[in-house]
C-alpha cells in the first residue's frame, strides 16, 4: 500500500470554528450530507425487516436485484439491465475505495480518474499499490494504458454533465486497449440543465447495447437521504460483477438484511426522490442567486448537488472570506490543483440554513 495523502477534511477544522462563532451559528454547505428525512418507506421497510437473526446473502436477495434493475431500466433507460449483475455494497464509498484490489490490481498498474475528482478514487489506486493518473485527456495518459478508468458524469465537485459523445469515445478507447471503465454515477438522477441531461454509461447510447468491461457504482445517500444506512450498489459487465462478488464473500463485505430490504424500497418508489428533487432544485437557485449576487462565478453545475463557485482567487481566502460570514464552504483544491481557485458549494442544507445563508451574502 503507498501512503495515504492527509486526510483533507481535517484542515478545513479551523474554518469550520470561525464560521461557528457568527452570532446566529453556522451555515454548512462544505459536505454534500443529506439533512431531510428518509422516507417513510423505507424507514418501514427497515422496522419490517428488523428480526434478522442469519447471516444476509453478499449477492444481494433477488427481489433487491430485480429492484435495482428496474428502476435502471425505468429511470436511466439501460433497458438490458440485468439482475445477475447487480451486487449491493456498503456505501459506494468503500466500493471507490477497494475496486482496485478487488480487480487485483497492484504495483505497476495505472488507475485514471478526472483532473478534479473526488479523493477516494486516488486513495483506491494507493490501497492497491497502483499508480494514480489525474487526467482529463486520454491522450495524455502515454502508451501505458491504465488498468481501470474512472469516469465521474454527473462531476463532483464540478456538477459538469459528460455528454454521450465523450462517454462512448471513453468506452471505445478502453475497450480496444482491455482497461475497465468504472463509471461514478451517484448523482445522476439530480440534473438542472434539460439540454445536457446526464446519461449512465450502460445506456445504449454509449455502449452500443454491450455491458463488457463496464461497471457502474450507484448509491442511495443523495436519491432518498440514505447516506446514514450505507446503501449503494454496482453493476455492468456479468462477469466483472462475478468476480467481486467472489472476493467479497471472501472478505465478509455485506449489506446488512434490514438494509437490503429498505434499498429494495427506496429502488421501487420515485415519488420520494421526486420530492427531494424539487426540494434541492429550490435551494440551488436560492444559493445560485445569492452567491452571484455576491461576487461570485459559478462553472459547470449542470448537476450533481453542488455549485462550482469561484472570485478568482485562491480557494482558502475564499472559504476565510465566507467563513467571516458564517457560512463553511469546501475548497477546491481538496479535489485536484485544477481547483485552486474554486470552491464547492453544497446545498443539501435545510430550507432555514440556505435562507440565513443567501441574506447574510
Amino acid at each position: 500500500m503507498l501512503p495515504l495523502p492527509e486526510f483533507p477534511w481535517d484542515r478545513l477544522t479551523p474554518f469550520k470554528e470561525r464560521a461557528a462563532a457568527h452570532p446566529d451559528g453556522i451555515v454548512d454547505l462544505s459536505v454534500g450530507t443529506p439533512v431531510d428525512p428518509t422516507p417513510e418507506p423505507v424507514r418501514e421497510a427497515l422496522r419490517a425487516a428488523a428480526d434478522a437473526p442469519g447471516y444476509p446473502q453478499t449477492y444481494g436477495t433477488p427481489v433487491l436485484r430485480e429492484s435495482v434493475a428496474r428502476w435502471m431500466r425505468r429511470r436511466l433507460g439501460v433497458l438490458d439491465a440485468n439482475p445477475d449483475a447487480v451486487l449491493p455494497v456498503v456505501g459506494t464509498k468503500e466500493l471507490v475505495a477497494w475496486l482496485p484490489t478487488l480487480l487485483g490490481l497492484g504495483p505497476g498498474d495505472k488507475v485514471a480518474f478526472p483532473a478534479l475528482a473526488y479523493p477516494t478514487y486516488d486513495v483506491g489506486a494507493r490501497l492497491a499499490g497502483a499508480e494514480s493518473v489525474a487526467s482529463d485527456s486520454l491522450l495524455a495518459l502515454g502508451p501505458e494504458t491504465p488498468k481501470l478508468v474512472w469516469v465521474n458524469s454527473p462531476s463532483n465537485p464540478t456538477g459538469k454533465v459528460l455528454p454521450v459523445d465523450h462517454l462512448r469515445k471513453v468506452v471505445a478507447w478502453a475497450r480496444e486497449r482491455g482497461a475497465v471503465v468504472a463509471s461514478d454515477e451517484c448523482y445522476v438522477e439530480f440534473g438542472w440543465d434539460e439540454e445536457r441531461p446526464p446519461v449512465s454509461i450502460l445506456h445504449p447510447d454509449v455502449c452500443e447495447g454491450s455491458h463488457k468491461g463496464l461497471l457502474v457504482v450507484n448509491s442511495l445517500s443523495k436519491r432518498s437521504n440514505m447516506a446514514g444506512y450505507r446503501a449503494g450498489f454496482v453493476s455492468g459487465d456479468l462477469d466483472l460483477v462475478r468476480r467481486l462478488l467472489e472476493v467479497r464473500k471472501h472478505a465478509g463485505m455485506i449489506v446488512p438484511a434490514p438494509v437490503q430490504a429498505a434499498m429494495r424500497a427506496a429502488f421501487d418508489d420515485d415519488e420520494h426522490a421526486r420530492e427531494q428533487h424539487a426540494r434541492y432544485a429550490r435551494r440551488r437557485t436560492a444559493l445560485r442567486a445569492a452567491f452571484e449576487r455576491h461576487g461570485f462565478r459559478i462553472d459547470h453545475s449542470e448537476a450533481s448537488l453542488y455549485l462550482w463557485a469561484t472570485r478568482d482567487e485562491s480557494c482558502w481566502d475564499t472559504v476565510a472570506h465566507l467563513a467571516d460570514l458564517g457560512v463553511l464552504v469546501g475548497p477546491g483544491d481538496f479535489y485536484g490543483r485544477a481547483g485552486a481557485n474554486h470552491v464547492r458549494i453544497a446545498f443539501t442544507a435545510t430550507d432555514e440554513r440556505v435562507e440565513a445563508a443567501a441574506a447574510r451574502l
